[in-house]
């Protein structure tokens, strides 16, 4: 069986929470201790949004052979909220409610993504990809505009001595520089719509972050809908 084959995504069960909260170390080595998730914020998760966690559980192996034990390898966070465009500034902890997911709106109109990451050692198998998939899907199902969220951009620790990060968001958008995060986001169909400082503790980035969106092409307001013939 082909590694990727073997990666099921699905809502969080109770039984991951502690390797979620491992993967959050793995995953994000330059963040401070406090913008990580730990184990009772997934466990609240589930009582808050029971869909706030899709995880990406693998049971085989990259070689393909089958795994003693499933494994945790990947993980996209979220839940729904109002957000306002016109004052779009927010910083990580104060949108996650220092990762409780307080904020969960079942009616809001937009899906905030709090999280996308892969288990380094599997990185590179679409993984990924089908994380960001899983999230759009999960957007339509509820009728949702689409996805917002706060960028990380690992890239710029190697160009910040250069220019500024909004010169350096420009330049990836632009295709003149690749990021290992963004670069990815933008090829899943997200815009960018500025940059964000201060958004979260990122030695590597200097605290700065990219706001970007997708927008659902198949979302139809109630007016809209009822315009229609």
């Amino acid at each position: 069986m082909n590694a990727a084959d073997g990666v099921e995504i699905a809502p969080s069960q109770p039984w991951q929470a502690p390797h979620l909260e491992a993967l959050q170390v793995r995953c994000f080595p330059t963040l401070g201790a406090q913008e990580l998730m730990r184990a009772e914020h997934f466990l609240r998760h589930l009582e808050v949004f029971p869909e706030a966690d899709l995880v990406a559980v693998a049971h085989v192996g990259r070689d393909g052979a089958p795994l003693a034990e499933p494994e945790v390898v990947g993980l996209g966070s979220g839940f729904f909220v109002d957000f306002d465009f016109d004052d779009p500034g927010h910083t990580f902890r104060e949108l996650i409610d220092d990762g409780w997911y307080g904020r969960h709106d079942p009616s809001g109109a937009w899906y905030y993504g709090a999280d996308v990451s892969v288990d380094p050692a599997w990185r590179g198998l679409g993984v990924g990809r089908r994380l960001y998939d899983a999230r759009k899907d999960l957007v339509r199902r509820h009728g949702k505009r689409g996805i917002v969220a706060g960028g990380v951009i690992p890239g710029f620790a190697q160009h910040k001595h250069a220019m500024s990060a909004a010169a350096y968001v420009a330049k990836v958008v632009a295709g003149e520089l690749a990021d290992p995060t963004l670069t990815m986001q933008l090829r899943n169909g997200f815009e960018v719509e500025g940059v964000l400082q201060g958004y979260l503790e990122d030695s590597a980035a200097d605290d700065w972050a990219a706001l970007i969106v997708w927008r659902d092409p198949s979302f139809r307001s109630a007016d809209e809908a009822l315009r229609s013939p």
